[in-house]
C-alpha cells in the first residue's frame, strides 16, 4: 500500500512543479511582451526626432555621389 501512496504523492508533485512552470511561463512571455513594446516606442520615437536630419545627411550623400565624375 505504501508504493501506491508514493506512486501519487511523487505524480501530485510532478504536476504541481508542471503548473508552477507554466505560470512563471506566462509571466516571462508578458514581461518580454512590454520589452518589446518599449523598444518599438523608442525607436520610434528616436525615428521621429532624427528623421529630418538624417533625410538631410542620405540627401548629402546623394548628390555629393552624384557628383563624382566617372
Amino acid at each position: 500500500m505504501s508504493q501506491v501512496a508514493t506512486y501519487f504523492f511523487t505524480l501530485f508533485a510532478l504536476a504541481g512543479e508542471r503548473l508552477d512552470d507554466r505560470k512563471d511561463r506566462g509571466a516571462t512571455a508578458v514581461e518580454y511582451g512590454l520589452m518589446v513594446g518599449l523598444i518599438a516606442v523608442v525607436i520610434i520615437g528616436t525615428v521621429l526626432l532624427l528623421g529630418g536630419e538624417l533625410n538631410e545627411l542620405f540627401e548629402r550623400v546623394r548628390t555629393g555621389i552624384a557628383g563624382i565624375p566617372e
